[in-house]
């Protein structure tokens, strides 16, 4: 049977998509940039790629008139400050699409709506379950609140405070009460429910075993890390104020700081546990969801993250437009060292950025990075997804994969933190030398001030970096 997966590349889809496979589906995978997509080889014969831009009505006409059911797991919530009409537009050209053919169910994922008081982004969740339920297709709509997983925003966000400070003053809707539920359960109500009839034209809360306020999920977090963590709750601090914490000490956007913030001063608690009974599912505990998060990130084992989004840069952008380095009119900074060890030479490539740092100068890079968050860019803190590998379309801090071929040598990344123009940095592996390239393309004058006033620190950062990388 042929499963329609939107949302492929994102952090539920990419854990999605194996377990469809597992389980005898033939998936047709819809991605807005094939230039980013790298399914797992384990999968490559049982999927089908279609490029597909929800925004973009024509084309949706790549999908499968013979699919039987779909997932959509499309938001907006970090794109553009208008992502509430975005969200509708999309929902709105994929129901429409989606009645052209002989799809029998959604199954949508939003968030938990049982509150009169609804925020701008639980409130756009609820808008698009309407619409889509306006089909001539059966709906199943799956409501979650926070989800706990290695590389899941929520928990990305929890582990940034938590382990970055052990004293915190934050606002006062840390006392709000919310339902957690661990990455793989949410998986596996969203296999269950599929072409399931006790669940066509309803809609149900999941949720794990544990109600708790987002204090007692910080603090719960720290004792699992084995770490003393004083928090106070200061009732004054603003929205905005909030937003702004949450922006500094954590790897989100301003964009997605603001959206969380104003989600979290609503409860997210399930009405009832009927899909439990229905699919038989016992969901985990916080703790338990925390526990696997954890081996999974000790193992290196990390199957997606939101960081990976390109929402995350708040850039929409294709891959294919950037991979063809320009140098008309740019500025071109290229350095050459002779290694000794091809192998080595990658492996500390591959290696770059995240927890390893840029092998030389890091305070300088960390300093990049602050300046890039003073004016609401990436900064570092995105880090990586994976310490030892990198594929197309991955961050590396504020940078985003291009290209990664281990074999032909070649590492190619794109900035995207705040600057006056674009920004490509090159490794290429040839014969016994490695090249690094750094390609500045500027806009208008400010551009061209700022590569100067940059230059003589490019001097002695990148010079380093290639020493460190082709002789350790």
């Amino acid at each position: 049977m042929k499963i329609l997966l939107t949302g492929a590349t994102g952090y539920i889809g990419k854990r999605l998509l194996p377990v469809l496979v597992e389980n005898g589906f033939f998936v047709v995978c819809c991605v807005r940039d094939k230039d980013r997509f790298n399914p797992p080889a384990s999968v490559r014969s049982h999927i089908e790629v279609v490029e597909v831009d929800m925004l973009h009505r024509d084309s949706l006409k790549n999908i499968p008139k013979d699919i039987v059911a779909a997932y959509y797991l499309i938001h907006s919530m970090s794109a553009s400050s208008d992502y509430e009409k975005l969200e509708m537009e999309s929902a709105i050209n994929f129901r429409n699409a989606l009645s052209q053919t002989t799809a029998k169910q959604v199954i949508y994922l939003g968030g938990i709506v049982n509150d009169d008081n609804l925020s701008k982004h639980l409130s756009s969740r609820k808008r698009v379950e309407d619409e889509l339920s306006a089909g001539n297709f059966h709906l199943t709509s799956l409501r979650a609140g926070i989800v706990i997983g290695s590389g899941s925003a929520s928990f990305e966000i929890i582990r940034d405070l938590v382990e970055k400070l052990p004293l915190m003053i934050t606002p006062k809707w840390l006392n709000t009460k919310c339902q957690p539920i661990g990455i793989s359960d949410v998986v596996s109500f969203l296999l269950k429910s599929l072409l399931n009839k006790e669940t066509y034209d309803q809609n149900f809360d999941i949720g794990g075993p544990d109600i708790l306020s987002y204090k007692e999920m910080l603090l719960q977090f720290a004792h699992e890390r084995k770490l003393k963590r004083k928090i106070y709750i200061l009732p004054i601090m603003t929205p905005k104020l909030s937003s702004y914490w949450l922006y500094f000490v954590t790897s989100t956007s301003y964009k997605l700081a603001i959206a969380l913030v104003n989600s979290m001063k609503v409860e997210v608690v399930c009405r009832n546990n009927d899909l439990n009974k229905i699919l038989d599912i016992e969901p985990m505990s916080y703790e338990v969801s925390l526990s696997r998060a954890f081996a999974k990130i000790q193992s290196n084992e990390i199957v997606s993250s939101w960081k990976d989004a390109l929402v995350s840069g708040d850039m929409r952008m294709n891959i294919s437009d950037f991979i063809a380095v320009p140098s008309f009119g740019c500025f071109v900074d290229v350095k050459k060292r002779q290694f000794d060890n091809r192998d080595e030479c990658i492996k500390r490539i591959w290696q770059i950025g995240g927890t390893n740092g840029w092998y030389y100068a890091d305070w300088l890079w960390r300093f990049r990075g602050f300046i890039d968050k003073v004016f609401s860019g990436v900064g570092l803190r995105r880090g990586r997804t994976n310490m030892v590998e990198l594929n197309t379309g991955d961050s590396v801090d504020f940078w985003r994969v291009l290209y990664a071929n281990k074999k032909e040598g070649r590492l190619l990344l794109f900035a995207e933190m705040k600057l006056p123009g674009e920004a490509w940095l090159e490794f290429v592996i040839s014969d016994n030398m490695i090249t690094q390239k750094a390609t500045f393309r500027p806009l208008g004058i400010l551009g061209r001030v700022y590569w100067y006033s940059v230059l003589p620190f490019h001097g002695f950062i990148f010079n380093g970096m290639i020493n460190k990388l082709a002789k350790g």
